[in-house]
């Protein structure tokens, strides 16, 4: 009994860990400084925070989930917020846009996000110049105000849309989140 009851422990321990490990459990700390690619990073940082802890904890239920005929369900409106990391880290990255999307399970999906944004908060937290990036689709580009207009802007949104969707459904918000502090209380 003793063996199962450490074994147990140590899986609920593990598996607590390994989602820990994932970014965005808290904000990263701000930058001293204000430039534009600092300002930039912590906006992509706080999409992340907040995009983390919307989807922390959702049920096939909540994935399944929409307010109406004509709404997306909610593993759909992820799968939207997946695709606009993507074009956020392609233009930060200063590469071009495809449609391609391979099939993942929640989890994956929700790994890549946080990725992709933790990725393109690095390389632009440190930038002198956020005029370098673009978005590109095949010969049009457009400059990095539409990239805070559009993907950053539209993801906030949708994880909006997320966390209402999640009440819906009956599971509500983390407890102990504070967006405006960018932390998680126990």
């Amino acid at each position: 009994m003793k063996n199962i009851v450490f074994i147990l422990f140590f899986t609920v321990n593990f598996t607590m860990k390994a989602q820990e490990k994932l970014p965005y459990y808290q904000i990263p700390e701000a930058s001293k400084q204000y430039t534009a690619g600092s300002i930039a990073s912590r906006m992509i940082d706080a999409l992340g925070f907040r995009y983390y802890w919307a989807t922390e904890g959702l049920t096939e239920k909540d994935l399944d989930f929409k307010p109406n005929d004509e709404a997306r369900t909610t593993e759909e409106t992820l799968d939207h917020i997946l695709g606009l990391s993507q074009v956020i880290l392609n233009a930060i990255s200063q590469e071009e846009n495809s449609a391609t999307q391979f099939k993942m399970s929640f989890a994956q999906k929700r790994k890549r996000t946080l990725e992709n944004l933790a990725q393109a908060s690095t390389i632009v937290k440190e930038s002198k110049d956020v005029s370098q990036y673009k978005i590109k689709f095949g010969n049009n580009e457009l400059p990095f105000w539409n990239v805070i207009n559009g993907p950053i802007a539209d993801a906030i949104w949708h994880v909006g849309q997320v966390v209402s969707f999640r009440r819906s459904s009956g599971n509500p918000f983390p407890k102990g989140v504070s967006v405006l502090r960018g932390t998680k209380s126990e």
